[in-house]
């Protein structure tokens, strides 16, 4: 009761900030960003688009690839109209398809660009099954896999940059409170949904989807910090997007309830502003494995922070970015995961 009437209130944490904070306001001190490349996914629209507009308003080279490149040229015109000595490069990205990512960081290779922020924002909510060209179901492929291979790529390039520069490299993934409403075997769920139609339940494989970005951040934190690289990962989680709500009925009631609504709910610079504080903020420097909501540190799920569980995750999305593997993914073939 008393962290809903602080975030109702907007009351600021140890950051400084808290639940009404903006994403410009999160990074009015931030160091200038115009040594900086950040790559954000997901940033034609919403909590995506407006983290590139505060990134490149701070000085910022963009890259914003997009499965849309039409609608991907729409937001660089936008942002470029408001601050027109941005740099911002478009690319072809979806992140729905493996060769694409495989794609997408070749070309970027070839440009000879520096990586010093990677912010994993695309999302989707699937109301229809569907399964992704490389046999997963299309959820997780776009929110978690295909966000797991692009960072697994671009590691190297983030780590030569940060070596060569001195400045840390940080890696963003945008997760949700959803994910604390996943529970079950993660790996089973996977397959049964990326096999059977009958299996697949919208709100489930989203919360799954959020929960292996959780996984994610934690088993990447670990790893880089055994090969000692200066680049850190941290999650976050943005919050619920204030949208146009229509009414059925009339009341006081109902009046009521859409007043309490309003003010649970956000304004996209506000919900952008979590991930541009942990994408810049001097006070994160080498904060690492972290999961933050409101511009400060929270608490994931008990699942969420189960390391063997992160460890299991990562094998499974070894074997499945594997360009050997199976086109549906089996986890009961694939490997023994009970024995991990």
């Amino acid at each position: 009761m008393l962290e809903t009437l602080k975030y109702l209130i907007g009351s600021t944490g140890v950051s400084g900030f808290g639940s009404k904070s903006t994403a410009e306001e999160v990074t009015e001190t931030c160091p200038d960003l115009r040594s900086i490349t950040a790559i954000i996914t997901g940033a034609t629209s919403g909590i995506g688009a407006e983290t590139a507009r505060v990134l490149a308003k701070r000085g910022a080279r963009l890259v914003l690839p997009a499965r849309n490149l039409k609608a991907a040229e729409e937001a660089k015109a936008r942002i470029v109209s408001e601050f027109p000595e941005s740099e911002i490069i478009v690319m072809a990205l979806d992140l729905s398809s493996l060769t694409s990512v495989r794609n997408f960081v070749s070309e970027l290779e070839s440009l000879n660009l520096p990586v010093n922020i990677l912010i994993n924002n695309a999302g989707k909510f699937a109301h229809e099954h569907a399964i992704s060209e490389d046999g997963i179901e299309m959820t997780f492929a776009t929110n978690y896999l295909g966000h797991f291979l692009l960072t697994k790529l671009l590691l190297n390039t983030m780590m030569k940059a940060a070596k060569q520069t001195g400045v840390p490299g940080r890696i963003v993934n945008v997760s949700s409170s959803i994910h604390g409403w996943f529970s079950g075997d993660m790996i089973r769920y996977i397959g049964q949904i990326s096999r059977c139609k009958s299996q697949y339940d919208a709100t489930r494989a989203y919360a799954l989807s959020k929960l292996a970005n959780v996984l994610h951040t934690k088993e990447l934190d670990q790893r880089l910090k055994q090969m000692d690289a200066n680049v850190t990962v941290n999650c976050v989680h943005p919050g619920i997007v204030r949208t146009r709500l229509t009414r059925e009925r009339e009341g006081l009631i109902t009046d009521l309830v859409f007043f309490l609504a309003s003010k649970l709910l956000k304004t996209i610079p506000q919900a952008a502003a979590t991930t541009c504080y942990v994408a810049t903020h001097p006070r994160l420097l080498n904060i690492s494995g972290k999961y933050f909501a409101d511009c400060n540190e929270a608490w994931t799920s008990k699942l969420g922070s189960n390391s063997n569980e992160a460890a299991k995750l990562w094998a499974a999305s070894e074997i499945m970015v594997s360009k050997h593997a199976k086109a549906v993914f089996d986890p009961l073939s694939a490997f023994d995961y009970h024995h991990m």
